[in-house]
């Protein structure tokens, strides 16, 4: 299951933190909502960026 967690602190800081994403999709994720929200101030990347993406592949040949 893919989660984005948006944390708000006392002070108006936010955080994004991405749970079930493989590879760099989180970025592709999130990339809306750092935008609305503003600068980012860091990025940390978790074990899961270093993941690999799994695709899944249908290949279809027709004879002829």
């Amino acid at each position: 299951m893919k989660i984005i967690e948006i944390t708000i602190s006392p002070t108006g800081e936010t955080t994004v933190q991405t749970k079930g994403f493989a590879g760099s999709s989180c970025r592709d994720a999130t990339r809306a909502l750092e935008k609305a929200l503003g600068l980012v101030q860091s990025d940390q990347a978790t074990a899961e960026m270093y993941q690999p993406v799994s695709t899944d592949q249908h290949i279809s040949q027709k004879g002829g």
